[in-house]
């Protein structure tokens, strides 16, 4: 009896390993990156933690700028991806300014290594990302997503007429971010862990409040 096997495109196969190493390259990169920031990041030491070496790294990308940046957008795209997935504007207004808060705060707790990368980003005047058309592109979908947000609920008389969603959303990423972001040095100051749990879920339902107190009419 025969058995019939099904032909393997052998041109798959390359395409796949490729993409599995470019793949790898960039979680290295990330990670490196994140720890150590762009001047201190070397292309050896992302080789070695990708398990390639060092010429692989130049045949995917150019050089570590260009690696920085392939990182950069990777990590908004991440981010943008999972915005989307919410599909916030299919909920009520206030749950889906309410979910918006939600992912914000808990993708910045839980992706400790993107608020590392922002922040390095930051101290270098944002010079990378400004050359990166493929981020910019992810910012009017998710501010459209707010807007529909918005406009509902004046439709429905819950919201006020004059919320800008651009603010409105650097308000939510802004109280989240600085939250996240200066965890170690306020959780000395004020002599409590600000990522204990008890301590995340009441920061939680503080801008919550003080968010919707500021919508709602």
């Amino acid at each position: 009896m025969s058995v019939y096997r099904a032909k393997r495109d052998p041109s798959s196969t390359p395409k796949r390993n490729a993409e599995r190493t470019r793949k790898a390259i960039l979680k290295a990169a990330r990670k490196d990156f994140s720890e150590k920031g762009l001047a201190g990041a070397r292309v050896r030491d992302i080789a070695h933690r990708a398990g390639v070496n060092k010429a692989m790294i130049y045949h995917y990308f150019a050089d570590k700028d260009a690696l920085y940046l392939a990182v950069l957008e990777t990590a908004f795209d991440d981010i943008r991806r999972r915005e989307r997935s919410l599909e916030l504007e299919h909920l009520e207004p206030i749950e889906g300014i309410t979910r918006l808060i939600d992912f914000t705060l808990d993708f910045l707790v839980r992706n400790p290594d993107w608020v590392a990368l922002i922040n390095n980003e930051n101290l270098h005047g944002g010079v990378h990302l400004r050359q990166s058309t493929a981020v910019t592109r992810t910012i009017p979908p998710l501010v459209d997503m707010i807007d529909e947000i918005l406009r509902r609920g004046r439709e429905q008389g819950v919201f006020r007429a004059d919320i800008d969603p651009t603010r409105l959303y650097v308000s939510i990423a802004g109280q989240c971010y600085f939250y996240v972001s200066n965890r170690h040095t306020l959780s000395t100051l004020f002599g409590h862990d600000l990522m204990a749990k008890t301590a995340v879920e009441a920061f939680r339902r503080h801008v919550i409040d003080i968010t919707l107190s500021g919508l709602k009419i």
